[in-house]
């Protein structure tokens, strides 16, 4: 006999949807990857529309829980994916705007969620990048990281300091303002589309390390390229076969949280660029190209 499942609740809908951008955050840089942190999120509707308790007395506490713990289960098997990934991994790429956030979601965002700050997440472990985005990211008290990922409060304080300094000696050191990263980045997209290369080895610091990924999916260097000259190379050429494709649309815009640099072809997501500018000049370069990992561009602006 089939029976009816009941309606969600209007309250444990309306405090989901609170909170939605938040659990969506979380696993996104606990995973660096746009579908698998949707993915999070719709299994934790799941959960909590199907959870019949009346007397949750902290939803965004309750929710986050139940993502981090999600998040956690599948950042441990993308680990042994990865493994057999063709080429460099990068984070998947997402499309951030000022203009829609508020000011909590802003806190969630900037250079907490930049390409090159996720990359250095990717050398954590998958428990001790989960306390570093609880702790250090959300600033969220020790007890409740530790309610959160099922741990003892002591191993999540040990967990923490060994991420924190981790992070720190190898995060990237960003241009101290958002003006500085803008004019640099338009910059950057003018010498590369108009191949000067005076203009380009300018910008370019001596030790610049350049990141593609194509995942085998399409045309990318599989190691790093590291220095000026063999990185400038690199970019001319690329620039000047994309210039050749139809219907090529190029865009500076926010990338994740910092000005990168954005284009489609035929209207579909092209590719992804994100650099790091430490005193006016670029010293790293991540291109995503993998069609898998675009899906956070969108389709292009009407007035790019």
């Amino acid at each position: 006999m089939s029976t009816t499942r009941p309606p969600v609740p209007d309250g444990r809908l309306v405090a989901f949807d609170r909170h939605r951008r938040l659990l969506f955050t979380v696993a996104y840089q606990m995973l660096g990857s746009v579908a698998d942190a949707e993915d999070v999120v719709q299994d934790a509707w799941l959960r909590w529309s199907a959870d019949d308790r009346d007397d949750v007395a902290d939803p965004r506490a309750d929710l986050v829980r139940t993502a981090s713990r999600l998040a956690l289960d599948r950042l441990t098997a993308a680990r042994t994916r990865r493994e057999t990934y063709v080429g460099p991994w990068l984070p998947e790429p997402l499309l951030t705007d000022e203009a829609d956030r508020g000011p909590e979601e802003a806190a969630e965002l900037g250079e907490q969620v930049s390409l090159a700050l996720l990359v250095v997440l990717e050398t954590l472990s998958p428990v001790e990048r989960a306390v570093f985005v609880l702790r250090e990211v959300f600033g969220l008290p020790v007890a409740e990281v530790a309610a959160a990922l099922g741990r003892s409060e002591a191993a999540v304080r040990q967990q923490a300091h060994r991420a924190r300094e981790h992070v720190q000696a190898r995060r990237p050191r960003f241009a101290t303002d958002r003006r500085t990263q803008r004019e640099v980045t338009e910059r950057f997209l003018a010498a590369a589309a108009g191949g000067d290369v005076e203009a380009l080895v300018a910008l370019l610091a001596p030790d610049v390390v350049l990141v593609t990924d194509g995942g085998g999916r399409a045309r990318a260097a599989l190691r790093p390229i590291t220095g000026t000259d063999k990185v400038c190379r690199f970019l001319l050429a690329t620039a000047a076969a994309g210039l050749e494709l139809p219907d090529m649309r190029v865009d500076v815009a926010e990338v994740n949280g910092l000005t990168g640099i954005v284009a489609w072809t035929g209207g579909e997501p092209f590719l992804a660029i994100s650099l790091t500018v430490t005193h006016g000049r670029v010293d790293q370069v991540l291109v995503v190209r993998n069609p898998d990992k675009l899906t956070g561009l969108g389709a292009p602006p009407s007035d790019t």
